[in-house]
């Protein structure tokens, strides 16, 4: 009987020994998991906070998070320095035309990897590779160059227009390109090359086989492909600027030149405002609103498409 309660003791004191430590672990990896998710989080949380202060707010040091008094006369102003209306309609289109070209091409590109053998493919994929590398700024100023050339030559005017960025996207040149395609290249050799084979025993095409069997398989990876797209180009000013020239108003420049805006807004209006940063709050917050807003309805798929393409190294 005294062994058996020593071993009824043992079993007892071990099982309790295992259930702190993993409530140790567990509190620990909560811990870890708040203080990193607030390091992204703060940014966010500041921008709504002073987008709704006051002036006096704003000047005030004791006020840091909350507001004494709602205001919605940031909002309004920096509305109208970014002319919310006709640039977030701008700026959707733009980043939703980009995208679904870009979606287009790489998915054919990726098919193509994944699916044939061909001359010179291991040297065409190490160039994509290279193309994802080498800094935009460095591959900017040839292809503006060639641009101007094609311009030229053709009496086309090129430069100042869409044209440009929509051929690049068409071409496989978009913002980050060879991202979507390694994604995928990626989740399409995920997908048995048998149910090919069967397509194309039964008489498919191969733009068949690609669209009845790999596309209908791979819906939340368009979808990631898509959003991260989307997001790319939505955020993207060097290239946009440099080829457009700022001819199409969109949001992020818009927010770029927020200051001289306001400056040029009140000097016509003759207002006394001053530009203040819970303009610059408020500005930045209707520019990721529409990003904030497209992110929390398609979360779900976004994250279940995440873990089908590969991308966290499964």
């Amino acid at each position: 009987m005294v062994r058996k309660a020593k071993n009824i003791n043992k079993v007892k004191v071990k099982h309790d020994f295992k259930w702190w430590r993993n409530r140790i672990a567990r509190i620990a990896i909560y811990f870890v998991l708040i203080c990193v998710g607030f390091v992204y989080l703060e940014p966010i949380f500041e921008i709504i906070a002073k987008t709704f202060m006051s002036a006096e707010d704003i000047i005030d040091p004791s006020v840091n998070w909350l507001p004494r008094s709602l205001s919605l006369n940031n909002l309004k102003v920096a509305s109208n320095v970014l002319k919310v209306g006709p640039t977030l309609r701008n700026t959707i289109l733009w980043s939703a035309g980009m995208a679904a070209a870009q979606t287009i091409v790489s998915a054919l590109t990726g098919f193509a990897l994944s699916r044939y053998d061909f001359k010179f493919k291991r040297f065409w994929f190490v160039m994509i590779v290279l193309a994802f590398i080498v800094p935009t700024p460095v591959t900017m100023v040839p292809r503006l160059m060639m641009f101007v050339t094609v311009q030229e030559a053709a009496a086309i005017q090129l430069i100042g227009t869409a044209l440009p960025q929509a051929m690049m996207a068409l071409l496989g040149q978009g913002v980050y390109s060879t991202v979507l395609i390694l994604v995928f290249y990626t989740a399409f050799n995920m997908i048995p090359r048998v149910l090919d084979e069967a397509a194309q025993i039964d008489g498919a095409s191969a733009m068949k086989v690609f669209w009845f069997i790999v596309v209908k398989m791979s819906a939340t990876t368009i979808l990631v492909v898509f959003l991260f797209s989307f997001v790319w180009n939505w955020n993207e000013t060097y290239i946009t600027g440099t080829l457009m020239r700022n001819n199409i108003e969109l949001l992020p420049a818009k927010l770029n030149m927020f200051n001289s805006e306001f400056d040029s807004l009140v000097s016509a209006q003759g207002g006394a405002f001053k530009l203040n940063e819970a303009y610059k709050m408020a500005a930045t917050l209707i520019s990721i609103s529409p990003l904030l807003i497209l992110y929390a309805f398609v979360q779900k798929q976004f994250i279940q498409g995440i873990e089908n393409t590969g991308i966290t190294g499964e």
